[in-house]
C-alpha cells in the first residue's frame, strides 16, 4: 500500500535516508550567493529600503500571511532581479509528487511560487508566515527541488518568511547534494535586502 506524506511534514533526516541527500561541505559547491555579485544601484537601494519599511510596518499588526509576504516582499524583489523578464515566466501553486524507489511512499505538496525557464524548474520560492522558522521550510523546499525533472542543471531556491532569507542550491547528478547560504535579515540596521537582491540578480544571470 502506497503511503502519502505531505511535503510540509518531511524533515532533513527523512530526505537523507530515503533519497541519499547529502549536505555539501565544500564551500566551492555554492559560490553563487557570495562570489562576483552584481552591484546594487542607488535607485535599487531606495526601492529595497521601501520594501523593508513596508514590511516592518505590516509586522506591527500581525498575523502576516504568506500572501502578504509574497505581495510586499517577494514580488518586488523578483521584479528588481529580472525574473519577470524573458526568458523567465511565472507559475504559482504547482502540485508536486516525488517517490523514493522501492519505499512505497509518495511525498505530495504545493510550491508557492515557481520561476520556470524552458519547462525546467530553476528557482523555487517557498514563502512562510513571518512567525515560522526558516529551518522548518528548508526540507520542504528541498522536496520541491528534488522533484525537478531536469537532472543536469543545478536548482536554486529561496526560503523566506519576509524578514529572513536563506538561499539553497541542489545538484541531483549521482548522489543529490545541497548547500545553504548564510541567513540574511532585514532586521539589522544595514539593510541586508541589498545582498539578497545581489544574489537574486546573480542567479537570474546564471540561469539565462
Amino acid at each position: 500500500m502506497v503511503q502519502f506524506i505531505q511535503a510540509q511534514n518531511v524533515g532533513l533526516a527523512y530526505l537523507e535516508e530515503r533519497f541519499s541527500l547529502q549536505l555539501a561541505k565544500d564551500e566551492a559547491f555554492f559560490t553563487e550567493w557570495f562570489e562576483n555579485l552584481p552591484e546594487t544601484t542607488d535607485l535599487e537601494k531606495q526601492d529595497l529600503d521601501r520594501i523593508k519599511l513596508h514590511f516592518l510596518r505590516l509586522v506591527k499588526r500581525p498575523p502576516l500571511s504568506e500572501e502578504t509576504v509574497k505581495l510586499v516582499v517577494l514580488s518586488p524583489l523578483l521584479n528588481l532581479a529580472g525574473f519577470y523578464d524573458e526568458p523567465f515566466y511565472m507559475r504559482g501553486e504547482e502540485s508536486i509528487r516525488i517517490s523514493a524507489e522501492d519505499e512505497g511512499e509518495i511525498i505530495r505538496g504545493r510550491i508557492d511560487v515557481l520561476v520556470i525557464q524552458e519547462q525546467f524548474w530553476l528557482l523555487v520560492i517557498e514563502s512562510k508566515r513571518s512567525s515560522f522558522s526558516l529551518l522548518e521550510a528548508v526540507p520542504q523546499a528541498l522536496v520541491y527541488m528534488l522533484a525537478n525533472p531536469n537532472q543536469d542543471k543545478p536548482t536554486f531556491g529561496l526560503v523566506t518568511n519576509g524578514s529572513h532569507f536563506i538561499f539553497v542550491k541542489l545538484i541531483k547528478q549521482n548522489i543529490p547534494k545541497y548547500a545553504l547560504s548564510d541567513e540574511f535579515t532585514v532586521l539589522k540596521r544595514k539593510n541586508e535586502l541589498y545582498q539578497v537582491l545581489s544574489v537574486l540578480k546573480n542567479l537570474s544571470q546564471t540561469l539565462k
